[in-house]
């Protein structure tokens, strides 16, 4: 199914988004009038469509690492681990 103009706006965006002023969550919500927290929702469902990769191949494999190295980086951390009674 080809990509929807929001989504590839979405791709567009996140190419670009340094480049404006201001935080990101601000942009997000003047541009998409979405909450960040539906906005990354989207962009990661995003990530795993293969017309998203037709469309921009390197925005999508930069963020798909960018992903997996936060997933990684949260489930193998190690468990602070408290000193034994004495």
């Amino acid at each position: 199914m080809p990509l929807t103009d929001r989504e590839r706006a979405i791709l567009d965006f996140e190419r670009t988004w340094w480049t404006e002023p201001g935080p990101k969550e601000t942009a997000i919500l003047e541009r998409f009038e979405l909450s960040t927290t539906r906005y990354y929702q989207l962009l990661n469902e995003l990530l795993d469509n293969e017309e998203a990769v037709d469309f921009d191949p390197l925005v999508v494999r930069r963020l798909r690492r960018l992903r997996d190295r936060r997933r990684r980086a949260r489930f193998e951390s190690p468990l602070v681990q408290e000193p034994p009674a004495q």
